[in-house]
This record gives structure tokens, sequence and C-alpha cells, in this order.
């Protein structure tokens, strides 16, 4: 696991059409099977002020992305947005929970308080994932289908 770079822009984009269209809808609230230019760059150019994101790879396939963490601060530091992502076959292995304890520390020494990530309904995993860390899970008051799941840091 290391830091995102903007020279990852090709791994990162492999990573995302390789996940099931179900992986992408949960990650993106929607379909992204072809990522442009621009929102590659924008994932994989990171000012690591006010934004981090991390990746996991495959030790047999040292370029292959198999999971990212990432989270982006709002204005006043204070608390950021958070998602984290697993390649399909990497799943339900452990990889999602490393990877966000990872960020979570991150962003504890760096003296954010709150950590939240707004995701589908439907997304048992992200649900069970956000309760094993600790995670406060309510319904977004602005859409049904989606959850907020919140962390006190």
């Amino acid at each position: 696991m290391r830091p995102i770079a903007a020279s990852d822009g090709a791994a990162e984009r492999e990573f995302i059409e390789g996940l099931s269209d179900q992986s992408r809808r949960f990650r993106f609230l929607g379909q992204t099977r072809r990522p442009s230019d621009a929102f590659i760059r924008q994932l994989t150019d990171i000012d690591y002020t006010h934004d981090v994101a991390f990746a996991a790879f495959d030790s047999a396939d040292e370029g292959r992305i198999v999971g990212v963490s990432r989270y982006s601060t709002a204005q006043d530091g204070s608390q950021c947005e958070c998602a984290v992502t697993v390649d399909d076959e990497w799943q339900n292995k452990g990889l999602g929970a490393v990877l966000m304890k990872h960020l979570i520390q991150v962003a504890k020494l760096r003296g954010i308080h709150r950590m939240y990530s707004v995701d589908s309904a439907e997304n048992r995993q992200m649900h069970e994932l956000a309760a094993y860390l600790g995670f406060r899970t309510v319904t977004d008051p602005d859409d049904a289908s989606q959850v907020i799941h919140e962390l006190t840091l």
C-alpha cells in the first residue's frame, strides 16, 4: 500500500474499468464504465493537503491496483468525505478494513474530527465495514436510497 501518484493514472483506469457493474455503481453512485481522462487526473493528481488517497497493489502484479481508499476535506479541514473501493476478487478478505484503518489513522494525525461517507443503502458490504469500524449510519435526509456513515475521530 502506498499513496496514489499522478503516474498511477493508467492503473487507476484499469482498476475502475475492471470493477463489476455493481461495484462501480456502489462506488460512484452511478455507472462510470469508461472514466474520462479528466476524472482519472482528479483521482490520481492528489494535492495531499486537502485530499489523501492510498492504493493497495497486487503483490504478484505490482502495477495492478486492487483497492483504493481516499478522503477529501472540507474547507475548514475539520471533516472529510471518505471512500473505499476493493477489486471484486479481493472483497471479503479484509483489504477494505486495512485501507480504511490506515485512512482513519492519517485523518486523526491531521486533526480531522469527523469522517463521513455517502453510500447506496443497498451496499451491505459497506454497511458492515462501516459498523465494524465504528461508524454511525443514518439515512440520507435528501435521498432515501442512500445512507451516510459518520465517524467522530
